[in-house]
């Protein structure tokens, strides 16, 4: 019985040091938690680095979302803020009162107006019908003498004011050089550069001719109070009352078969007047072919001062030579084909006297032909 109580004794001795060992942790191993028990399962330690990362990362996110959500809101509000204005030029030119612009760009050439009533007593519908007489044949075997001239018409003398009649009627304006360029624009009559009818114009030459170039003038304005306003229209070259001037190219032939001399204009061409070194010195516009105009001619009136019903055309005037002229130009003793004024010496009373002389030949040559 002793011997059960020491050993009893002796036990409880040596598990209380045990226990004493176990609390001090003495050669204690970590003892591992049962897998069942998740709730008994420490946090695992992670390194410094893995557990700062995600956290960098996250800060950096929302930077970054931060940064370009400013940006995006500042590119909204440079879209939305309107576009600087351009900086005025004559900014610093102080304010004036505009001066009206009106544009007249009403070209010269311009068709005839036709009156929408008969403006006369009697009906002159069949004078736009009227229609040229056929020129007799002439065959080149028949003929046996045959001398080109040159003439001008000076619209100023007595005998051809018919010329620069500046009145209207239903075809329009009435001088003769307005009559030509309708004749151009209208009637389609081609003019040509020279009096061999080798170099044609374009319609948009002879408007050039006759127009000229834009430029801007200053009018009164009546309207309102007087007031200068600007106006653009044509700086014409030259005035069509300018134009009085008119050359003629003829054949003069003598027929053998009918035995008679033939006189046909060949051509027209108006002359105008352009500065050259301070002086006025004449040019040649154009050509045309007369044939071609025969047909214009035959439906236009000339003026006639005395008699309004007794009035001719012009084809009709020309046939009939109605109209006074001098010579400026034979193909006759003409080798190198000049004018009678620089054969003259530049003297236009000799070149006078050489036409009257190249007149007489001419009929003396006809009378000479005959034997009474």
């Amino acid at each position: 019985m002793k011997k059960l109580l020491i050993v009893g004794m002796v036990l409880t001795s040596l598990g209380i040091g045990v226990q004493s060992i176990a609390q001090s942790g003495y050669g204690k191993k970590p003892a591992t938690p049962p897998a069942t028990t998740p709730a008994a399962q420490p946090p695992a330690a992670q390194p410094a680095p893995k557990t700062t990362a995600p956290a960098a990362k996250g800060a950096a996110a929302a930077k970054n979302k931060k940064g370009t959500a400013t940006q995006a809101a500042g590119n909204q509000a440079i879209q939305a803020a309107p576009a600087p204005a351009p900086a005025p030029v004559l900014a610093a030119v102080p304010k004036v009162d505009t001066i009206p612009v009106e544009y007249d760009t009403t070209s010269a050439i311009s068709k005839p107006e036709i009156s929408l009533r008969n403006a006369f007593a009697t009906d002159r519908s069949q004078n736009r019908d009227r229609k040229p007489l056929e020129y007799e044949h002439l065959r080149e075997d028949d003929n046996m003498w045959s001398e080109f001239i040159w003439r001008e018409i000076d619209a100023r003398e007595k005998m051809n004011q018919s010329f620069n009649y500046p009145g209207t009627d239903d075809n329009g304006d009435r001088r003769f050089f307005s009559i030509l360029v309708n004749a151009i624009q209208i009637d389609s009559v081609t003019a040509f550069g020279d009096d061999m009818f080798t170099r044609p114009y374009t319609s948009d030459k002879i408007r050039s001719l006759v127009n000229g170039g834009l430029d801007t003038v200053d009018v009164p304005d009546l309207e309102n109070g007087g007031i200068k306003k600007k106006q653009v229209t044509y700086k014409p070259l030259f005035s069509f009352d300018s134009v009085y001037t008119f050359r003629i190219k003829e054949q003069i032939i003598f027929d053998k078969e009918a035995s008679r001399l033939f006189t046909r204009i060949i051509g027209i061409a108006p002359i105008a007047k352009r500065l050259v070194g301070g002086r006025s010195e004449p040019f040649t516009l154009f050509w045309l072919y007369y044939p071609d105009l025969r047909k214009t001619f035959a439906k236009i009136d000339v003026y006639n001062p005395k008699n309004f019903s007794s009035r001719m055309t012009w084809e009709e005037l020309f046939e009939s030579r109605y109209f006074s002229s001098y010579i400026t130009k034979s193909s006759a003793n003409n080798p190198k084909n000049i004018d009678l004024l620089q054969i003259a010496g530049n003297s236009k009373l000799m070149r006078l006297y050489e036409g009257e002389n190249i007149k007489t030949r001419i009929f003396n040559f006809e009378q000479d032909l005959w034997q009474y």
